[in-house]
């Protein structure tokens, strides 16, 4: 992981990153709540430890809190989890992942990580996850689907994501079983803008549809 990279935008992520979302009319707090609401819809345990893995500053693990209640985060930038402490307090953070216990999550949370991570990397670092999780534990990835035009102008037009790689469906659920991940699960997410906030009721019915800006994956171990 590019931790240099992330240290260098620690301070200025939330105002570049919402800079490149204008088009979908909402801010990282909505897309972070977002993620939230998807574990609480697919019974991750609230009680039960959380790992957010590629945690940033935290905008996810702040999200996080609101529900669960022992949200941990790990990221190798030194300068993103000095933020994430300030900003999230509730929550418990790492910069070393060989510290973490193994055999001691039910949940995994990697948000829109693994296409900042060089292909030839992503086996490794989930078969490393997989190994923290309880066993029928269960990991949550996020990630940007690079099916949706809209998608690809977001991630063309953020300065951060100038290095970002997008992982195909296809790839992202392939990816997760030959990790080792059992009963591997494919959802498109996030269909519709502000304007059509209304229409939003609907969005959990509409996961098999290739269309949603993000799409979210999950196995168990």
């Amino acid at each position: 992981m590019t931790e240099a990279k992330f240290d260098q935008y620690a301070r200025s992520y939330d105002s570049l990153h919402n800079e490149s979302l204008t088009a979908s009319g909402e801010s990282l707090e909505y897309f972070s709540a977002y993620k939230r609401e998807c574990l609480e819809r697919l019974g991750a345990p609230v009680n039960e430890p959380l790992l957010d893995y590629g945690c940033g500053i935290g905008n996810v693990t702040g999200a996080l809190t609101e529900t669960f209640q022992q949200v941990h985060g790990f990221d190798p930038s030194s300068e993103s989890l000095r933020v994430a402490r300030e900003n999230v307090p509730r929550a418990t953070f790492h910069d070393d992942f060989g510290n973490l216990p193994d055999a001691h999550y039910s949940s995994a949370v990697v948000s829109c990580v693994l296409h900042h991570v060089p292909h030839a990397e992503h086996a490794s670092l989930l078969g490393r996850l997989r190994e923290k999780l309880k066993p029928g534990g269960r990991v949550f990835v996020f990630e940007h689907n690079p099916l949706n035009p809209l998608t690809r102008r977001v991630v063309a037009t953020c300065p951060f994501d100038d290095d970002a790689v997008l992982l195909y469906p296809w790839y992202a659920k392939r990816l997760l079983k030959d990790a080792g991940f059992r009963d591997v699960k494919l959802e498109y997410i996030v269909f519709f803008p502000r304007p059509l906030a209304f229409m939003r009721p609907l969005e959990p019915r509409l996961g098999w549809l290739p269309a949603g800006a993000q799409m979210l994956i999950v196995g168990e171990r």
